[in-house]
């Protein structure tokens, strides 16, 4: 059975298109308008092993917080839809992942209550044609939007790129996790009986 999404969202803002299969191979097609954030999402494809294919025209003659926050907000609706009833999934998910220098630690559960704590500073306040304080605000649209609990926590990190970086790995490693199926479960984890 096939967990995707199909996403368009278009606001006076941003004009964004997504594609999302969870069970993919980490293909990936990337158009942000944003180099640096193009990359941190084909490393969450990859990683993941989700195929991701977004395409966004966003006001970035303003700057590009309306184009990285709306990108959380539709990326959290896709993987809200693609998991669809969470039957049989693992629910949690946690990886702590290097990179040189940086060491990030994320931990997801995919619960139906949106919450995010974001334990991270970059050095830098941009790098590349990016933001940093936009990392934050992406993740918190993809934990509302999702309905998912997301800890991050930057454990060590001298260089900006590759503590983003690992964040964003870090992430697709914990959803990964969560989004993978289990034999021993037969409906959904959950004492209630419903996530």
């Amino acid at each position: 059975m096939s967990r995707n999404a199909e996403i368009k969202r278009t606001t006076k803002e941003t004009d964004i298109s997504m594609k999302l299969e969870l069970d993919g191979e980490g293909k990936s097609e990337i158009e942000t308008g944003i180099g640096f954030f193009n990359h941190m999402l084909e490393g969450f494809a990859k990683h993941g092993f989700f195929d991701l294919t977004v395409k966004i025209t966003g006001d970035l003659e303003v700057d590009g917080h309306h184009t990285v926050e709306d990108a959380g907000i539709v990326l959290g609706t896709a993987i809200k839809q693609a998991v669809g009833d969470k039957k049989g999934i693992k629910r949690y998910g946690s990886f702590i992942l290097p990179m040189d220098d940086a060491l990030a630690l994320c931990a997801v559960d995919l619960c139906a209550r949106p919450y995010l704590q974001f334990d991270c500073d970059f050095p830098s306040n941009v790098t590349g044609d990016f933001d940093t304080a936009l990392v934050k605000e992406f993740f918190y649209a993809v934990s509302y939007s999702a309905a998912m609990n997301i800890h991050l926590k930057m454990l060590s990190g001298e260089n900006s790129h590759h503590m983003i970086e690992a964040v964003f790995k870090a992430f697709a490693k914990a959803l990964d996790m969560a989004t993978s199926y289990d034999e021993r479960i037969h409906d959904v984890l959950s004492t209630k009986g419903s996530l």
